[in-house]
C-alpha cells in the first residue's frame, strides 16, 4: 500500500524557517516524481513544488520561487521541503503527494501557520 506521512509543520513568525519531511512506503521511490501541495484556510489546493524521480530537476510555483526549497533522499525514502522567509500568506495545510498507478496517493498533511 502506497503510504505518505507528513511532519515538520508548526507556528512560526513571519520571516522564520521550516522544513517539512514526507516519508514514502509501498512503493519504489526512485521510479516516481514527488510533488508538495496546499491548500489555505477558505481556499483552494495551490500546487506549490514538485521534483522529478532523479532529483535532478525541481519545479515552483511562481509565489514562492526563491524562497522554498524542495529535495529527496532515495536512502531515507524522505522528501522535503525546505521553507525560508515565511510570510502569513503561507499558512495553509501542507501535503505531499505522489501519482502511483491511476490515481494520486496524498499524505494527511501538516499545518504550517506564519503568524506573530
Amino acid at each position: 500500500e502506497v503510504q505518505l506521512v507528513e511532519s515538520g509543520g508548526g507556528l512560526v513568525q513571519p520571516g522564520g524557517s521550516l522544513r517539512l519531511s514526507c516519508a514514502a512506503s509501498g512503493f519504489i521511490f526512485d521510479g516516481y516524481p514527488m510533488t508538495w501541495v496546499r491548500q489555505a484556510p477558505g481556499k483552494g489546493l495551490e500546487w506549490v513544488s514538485g521534483i522529478s524521480w532523479t532529483g535532478d530537476s525541481t519545479y515552483y510555483a511562481e509565489s514562492i520561487k526563491g524562497l522554498f526549497t524542495i529535495s529527496r533522499d532515495s536512502t531515507k525514502r524522505m522528501a522535503y521541503l525546505q521553507m525560508d522567509s515565511l510570510k502569513p500568506e503561507d499558512t495553509a495545510v501542507y501535503y505531499c503527494r505522489v501519482r502511483v498507478g491511476v490515481g494520486y496517493t496524498w499524505g494527511q498533511g501538516t499545518q504550517v501557520t506564519v503568524s506573530s
